[in-house]
């Protein structure tokens, strides 16, 4: 049986990924493939309490805290869902994944960009994403969308300076993994962006 395909969507909140990977769902499915669509941290009933425990508390934590929870979460995710599904044939659609932790954990709040290389090593292996979108957005117009949608999680509670260290880490995978990580603007409308997805989709 020919293994699925491994697809991931990142960006800051405010980006617009929820939205596009809705449309992806439609667009894939309308061509028959079946899929899996799941999202991080969650996709398991570990991951969605760990989740909980992530993005509803107060509580401020160390980044490494909250990189173990991450991967913890990753690591059921990986085992029961994401690795079944792509072995049956079946392709991952995927909100947030490994590229996130670099981005909040290591740009984001500090913590040392080797630490996460080395935990993605033991829980993942050799598993990446055959294909990441990357919506980017500058910190300003991703916390306008966002405060105008709903009541900030606490992430999107953080200052101004933690984003603009988020999105410099997200633009440093890009450049790291330039085969794999496509970089979308997602500052354009939501047609527009669409229009470059159907371009990748038909590609892959």
């Amino acid at each position: 049986m020919t293994r699925g395909r491994f697809i991931t969507l990142e960006g800051m909140d405010g980006a617009g990924k929820t939205t596009h990977l809705e449309w992806l769902r439609a667009r894939l499915l309308a061509r028959g493939i079946a899929l899996t669509v799941t999202r991080e941290p969650g996709g398991t009933a570990l991951g969605e309490s760990l989740r909980g425990l992530l993005l509803d508390s107060h509580e401020p934590r160390q980044p490494e805290t909250e990189a173990l929870l991450m991967f913890a979460a990753r690591s059921e995710h990986i085992a029961r869902v994401i690795e079944p599904a792509l072995a049956s044939g079946q392709w991952v659609l995927c909100d947030r994944f490994t590229d996130a932790t670099y981005a909040y954990q290591a740009g984001g709040s500090g913590m040392a960009w080797s630490r996460i290389a080395e935990l993605e090593r033991w829980v993942q292996g050799g598993l990446q994403p055959d294909l990441t979108l990357y919506f980017d957005l500058t910190p300003e117009v991703g916390r306008s969308r966002t405060r105008q949608a709903r009541e900030p999680d606490r992430f999107e509670r953080e200052q101004l300076g933690f984003y603009e260290r988020v999105r410099a880490a997200y633009l440093r995978r890009a450049e790291e993994h330039p085969d794999r990580i496509r970089i979308i603007d997602a500052s354009q409308s939501i047609a527009e962006v669409q229009v470059e997805l159907e371009k990748i989709i038909l590609s892959i």
